[in-house]
């Protein structure tokens, strides 16, 4: 599984402009499945996605270039990757 961290690098008022955007992009790859979790950082200086084994971590990485805040060169991306040893029922399918 993945742990996305986003950072934002623009002011909250360009991040807000596009957060529409950004939510339809993350729709999509919720509803296929791939993104289990996503939200933003309390407080809101960015974001963390939880991502399936679904993809290796170039393609993660090709397939977040298409993220609009990433698109308009308004956030930072940072992917880690983890072997899920521990989870629960629910999450199995996609670790």
């Amino acid at each position: 599984m993945f742990i996305v961290t986003i950072t934002y690098t623009q002011p909250i008022e360009a991040i807000e402009a596009r957060t529409a955007e950004h939510r339809e992009w993350l729709d999509q790859h919720v509803a296929s499945g791939l993104i289990v979790a996503a939200g933003p950082m309390v407080p809101r200086t960015g974001g963390v996605l939880v991502v399936s084994s679904a993809l290796t971590k170039d393609a993660l990485e090709t397939l977040l270039k298409d993220d609009p805040f990433q698109v308009h060169g308004l956030a930072d991306h940072a992917v880690t990757e983890f072997k899920a040893g521990k989870a629960n029922p629910a999450l199995v399918p996609f670790a």
